[in-house]
């Protein structure tokens, strides 16, 4: 059961509605308006550094229920600093009930400063 909610982090498959998307994919899809990002690192962290448009929801307080409406045609995707907290956010998203498709950044905000892209 781990291995299907936390995926590629224990090396197995993730559950059907998660899925690991590069920063390229979603530096796409929030240029597209297509996304909403969920930062799941904490209020500190996310003060330091973040991507522009992304929401706070640390992993520490993260409750399903805090989730904004997702709009129709939109991705739904968390990020963390390395791909860790993200992982443990969808696997309580669904142990929740959250059925919807969740997408995690691979490499967290390490992975997109990685790839240059930027950062506020």
């Amino acid at each position: 059961m781990m291995n299907r909610l936390f995926g590629s982090m224990f090396g197995g498959g993730q559950a059907g509605n998660v899925h690991m998307v590069s920063p390229a994919t979603v530096r796409e899809w929030l240029d597209a308006g297509q996304v909403v990002l969920i930062d799941v690192r904490e209020t500190n962290e996310h003060a330091a550094e973040r991507i522009k448009g992304a929401i706070n929801l640390p992993l520490s307080t993260f409750e399903v229920s805090q989730l904004p409406a997702i709009p129709e045609g939109a991705k739904l995707v968390f990020h963390c600093r390395s791909g860790q907290r993200c992982g443990m956010t969808a696997a309580k998203a669904v142990a929740a009930g959250y059925t919807g498709e969740i997408n995690r950044m691979d490499g967290g905000i390490m992975g997109w400063r990685a790839m240059g892209l930027p950062v506020e």
